[in-house]
């Protein structure tokens, strides 16, 4: 199906190949996962499967690509699409038309296809996406946009679909049915499945091999539970393999390949072994939200807000909000797509003004106060980090609010936020030429530069790396000595189990609960009803029955014990 030879490709300009010597085959009917760290080569090497590289991506091209029989230097990439259809990571921007159903037609109708109106219908009938056929694009959730972009190239019936990082911007439940979905085309239709992903846990469940890479070369092809188990060398690439094989890699001594599910795992855990030991619990009282007399910093006062749309009828966005945030509050703000979560963060900053109700930040109603002299005392963080880069260096970025508010000797202060976020060696440098997980430092650096109160954040894990994801959680907590409060919206439920001390559910724009960690994972009826889905270290210590859940790998290890066993 795929067959690479001595494959190597140098960006002009570039100093060093981001493709270097790479030899791949990639068989009809796999589903494959493509994984590695930031910037290792992974989503280049797939726009040579489409052809995009060497033709529209120009640069040093050496070896050869062949595609169902297709050398692509020789063919062209109009061509390729009808065999290799490919969904970027920003999934939106390759939706041209206004609704789904001439957006799912347009492709064969764009190739002249006479047939294209059945294409595009069998496409939607395929993905359960007839019901919102004459919907606009626009006014659809993410997961919907999402499988509207899978149904436009399915609509081609490529033989190959490649899928660059699929849940990076979804809710659980939406990334959860994109997979059940490229599950199904890989086995019931035949289509050859390639997902560049981080998520092992979405790798364990659904592919059968994976290739891994590593600056610009692939380290090796295996199948799923031989990559899964090679734990160390894992995690010195940055990828963590699921937390239910960290956990059995920590507590069992063990040759030959690990769990990588909680079925595999559970065998571990059962009786007459380790189930044995004295399984921890806490002092329930102790999980409750901390009450205070404290005035809050933030005030949601019967908030509700609507837009209008093109049909000329009015979307509730938010319905009756009544929230306080406080001094030395982490809250992790969740919900499935198209909940509320960025319009009640959009509502603290004053970018949006309340219709209904009102919002008090730091004592300023913000009907009456503009959004600049808002931004004195709170930051957003854009979940696009490229929305926040103005000037040709971070520095200059970060210094760019201070010098316009005329801050005195703010020289000092800039340098102690590039030191602290670990961007002294990169301060000079284009943030928009940055890796992801530098792009993500930078913009919160920048966010920091106006000596916030409150500091909000959209999304800041979305498609990092394991080391850039730890590296972002240690640099929301190195903030504490200047930011007050930070709320965080965010689909990383990892994120939510480790970090936060507060969690607020949305959901169809309401606040269905308000609580903590253990409030949410360790309800099954709350997320039943919100289609929320906890981390799968929280799912196994539920299946074994500890109460309160473990909310992270450490946690469940150190209630089981700690030290290694010996596996029966």
């Amino acid at each position: 199906m795929i067959s690479i030879k001595d494959l190597s490709f140098k960006y002009p300009g570039a100093s060093d190949k981001v493709l270097n010597n790479i030899n791949l085959r990639i068989f009809q009917g796999d589903f494959i996962a493509i994984i590695g760290g930031n910037g290792g080569g992974k989503t280049t090497l797939c726009k040579t499967f489409n052809g995009l590289i060497p033709h529209y991506h120009v640069g040093d091209f050496v070896g050869e690509v062949i595609v169902a029989g297709h050398n692509t230097l020789g063919t062209s990439v109009a061509s390729l699409a009808q065999k290799v259809a490919y969904i970027y990571q920003d999934f939106e921007n390759q939706l041209v038309r206004s609704t789904v159903y001439d957006e799912v037609t347009f492709a064969p109708l764009n190739f002249g296809l006479r047939n294209y109106q059945e294409r595009g219908e069998y496409a939607l009938e395929i993905l359960g996406l007839k019901s919102i056929q004459n919907e606009f694009i626009w006014e659809l959730s993410g997961g919907q946009k999402h499988m509207v972009a899978l149904a436009g190239v399915l609509a081609l019936n490529p033989d190959i679909i490649i899928i660059d990082e699929p849940v990076a911007q979804l809710d659980p439940f939406n990334a959860q049915m994109i997979y059940e979905n490229l599950a199904m085309l890989n086995q019931e239709h035949g289509k050859t499945i390639i997902v560049i992903e981080h998520h092992t846990e979405f790798i364990a469940s659904y592919c059968q091999n994976v290739i891994m890479m590593d600056s610009g070369r692939v380290l090796w092809q295996k199948s799923v539970n031989k990559a899964l188990s090679m734990v160390e060398e894992l995690k010195e690439s940055n990828i963590y393999p699921p937390q239910v094989t960290q956990a059995v890699c920590s507590l069992f001594k063990i040759e030959g390949q690990y769990p990588i599910t909680i079925e595999e795992a559970l065998p571990y855990f059962s009786q007459g072994n380790c189930l044995e030991l004295s399984i921890k619990t806490e002092d329930d009282n102790q999980l409750k939200n901390k009450q205070t007399d404290e005035k809050p910093l933030i005030s949601f006062k019967n908030l509700s807000h609507s837009y209008k749309t093109l049909k000329k009828k009015s979307a509730k966005a938010l319905s009756n909000i009544n929230l306080s945030f406080y001094k030395g509050d982490r809250v992790a703000l969740i919900g499935n797509n198209g909940s509320g979560k960025s319009t009640l963060l959009k509502l603290i900053t004053g970018i949006i003004k309340p219709q209904e109700g009102e919002v008090i930040v730091c004592g300023k109603n913000t009907k009456d106060t503009s959004s600049e002299q808002l931004a004195e005392r709170v930051s957003y963080i854009y979940q696009n980090p490229e929305e926040m880069f103005i000037n040709d260096n971070i520095r200059q970025d970060i210094e760019y609010y201070l010098q316009a508010r005329k801050i005195p000797a703010y020289n000092k202060f800039v340098n102690q936020i590039i030191k602290t976020l670990g961007l002294t060696d990169i301060q000079n440098h284009d943030g928009r030429l940055l890796s992801g997980g530098q792009q993500r430092r930078a913009s919160l650096a920048i966010g920091t530069g106006t000596k916030p109160s409150v500091i909000l954040l959209d999304e800041p894990t979305a498609s990092l790396d394991m080391l850039s994801r730890k590296e972002m959680f240690a640099m929301i907590n190195r903030l504490e000595d200047w930011v007050n409060t930070v709320i965080v919206a965010t689909h990383d439920m990892e994120l939510v189990g480790e970090w936060a001390d507060r969690v607020i559910v949305l959901n169809e724009g309401k606040v269905f609960i308000d609580t903590d960690q253990y409030g949410v994972f360790g309800d099954e009826q709350v997320l039943e009803q919100t289609n929320l889905c906890p981390p799968q270290i929280v799912k196994l210590s539920r299946r074994l029955g500890m109460k309160p859940v473990a909310l992270s790998v450490k946690d469940f290890i150190s209630r089981l014990g700690g030290d290694k066993l010996e596996a029966i």
